[in-house]
């Protein structure tokens, strides 16, 4: 990836920086926000912009209206929570384009911030329309792209506005791609990976891209099952990817020519019931192999230890996918155990994707504890698999 302007590059005194954030933010029944990180991750770039004197416009979407008005998605709600962050109110419009917020852009003033409306309540917007594009970016002087989180998708806020507008990466963009470049490029080993989640062909892309350079593999979540039915072992009634059993097969075969150290759970915690309709009340440990009336949500204690003693050598960890069930209390403590083990180690550069990664960590209160956790799911996903973004090859070069 050629090297791209920076905030930093840009002249912003005056201003108007339009800049696409993700803030595709949770909201409860009373249409307040419950879980703010993704909000909280740029605010070093809009406290730079306000000390630099820019005038801030602000868009992002919020759910998936499907180029309708939705009033439960619109962004009021994220607008007051970002004015509690910053300390100042932020202004807001009911639309994103017209000509009401176009004047309401001109008339900011050094510092002001306005967040638009939902993006997405214009179908345009997923289409990538180009004159859509083009009515979004006469709200700015210059372009900031600070939503790591839909920089994979090329959408007329992402990637549309850029070609109207000298084009830049905000603090978090930046931090994000510095962090995935390091471990695509020159990751400290030893290098392991931690791969979870539920499956198989999820990752595929990252495996392939990744294999090569890896020195271990832990495998965990539902898609472990998978290989350990490859291995001919039973897994009950765990989810399992049928249709690639075949892939499973050939990545094991990869991964034993790559005399990689590979770890599988060697044992379970399960549960005799569905998650639903409703959740297991009861949870019990297996070996190896599951009964084949029972569920598997969980790596079990002896996997934990083996997965600690490989990791306790590594020196560079990227983890992606919870290793179990985190949000239940009764199958947590595989992904907690692991999470808690590598926020106490010392020297060892720790990179979590974004998603349920993410949002479990959260949950264990150790985001602050690991080297970077990133902000975007599907983005990481696709980065690892060193694919290009598009959100990202859309910014100006530096000359």
């Amino acid at each position: 990836m050629s090297q791209k302007l920076t905030i930093r590059d840009l002249d912003l005194r005056g201003k108007r920086v339009l800049i696409r954030v993700d803030y595709n933010v949770p909201l409860n029944t009373k249409f307040a926000v419950t879980d703010d990180r993704r909000i909280r991750a740029t605010l070093p770039t809009l406290r730079y912009g306000r000390d630099k004197g820019a005038r801030m416009v602000l868009m992002s979407h919020l759910g998936r209206p499907d180029g309708k008005i939705v009033e439960e998605l619109r962004m009021a709600p994220v607008a007051r929570r970002l004015g509690e962050l910053l300390g100042h109110s932020v202004q807001y419009t009911r639309d994103c384009i017209g000509e009401d917020v176009l004047r309401h852009s001109k008339e900011l003033r050094a510092g002001d911030m306005l967040l638009l409306e939902n993006v997405r309540f214009h179908a345009e917007e997923e289409k990538n329309d180009p004159d859509f594009a083009q009515r979004l970016s006469q709200l700015g002087d210059v372009y900031v792209n600070d939503a790591f989180g839909t920089a994979h998708r090329a959408h007329a806020s992402t990637t549309g506005v850029a070609k109207f507008l000298p084009a830049a990466m905000g603090f978090l963009m930046e931090r994000e791609v510095e962090a995935l470049s390091k471990i695509l490029k020159n990751p400290e080993r030893p290098f392991a990976m931690i791969i979870g989640g539920a499956k198989v062909s999820d990752k595929v892309g990252i495996f392939e891209n990744l294999i090569a350079s890896l020195d271990m593999l832990l495998i965990g979540g539902a898609m472990a099952y998978t290989f350990l039915k490859v291995q001919g072992l039973s897994v009950g009634k765990s989810k399992v990817e049928e249709e690639k059993l075949d892939l499973a097969k050939e990545l094991l075969s990869k991964m034993e020519k790559r005399n990689l150290l590979l770890k599988l759970p060697i044992d379970h915690v399960t549960a005799s019931v569905s998650l639903k309709p409703s959740p297991p009340t009861e949870r019990f440990v297996r070996k190896k192999e599951i009964p084949e009336n029972e569920f598997g949500y969980d790596i079990g204690p002896e996997t934990v230890k083996g997965f600690e003693e490989a990791l306790s050598k590594a020196k560079t960890v990227l983890w992606n996918g919870p290793l179990g069930v985190f949000e239940n209390v009764l199958f947590e403590k595989g992904t907690r155990e692991i999470a808690e083990f590598l926020a106490k180690q010392k020297g060892m550069t720790t990179i979590l994707g974004g998603g349920d990664t993410a949002a479990a960590i959260a949950q264990f209160k150790l985001t602050d504890r690991m080297t970077h956790v990133s902000t975007g799911g599907g983005a990481s996903l696709e980065f690892l698999e060193g694919k290009v973004l598009p959100g990202i090859a859309a910014l100006t070069d530096k000359k």
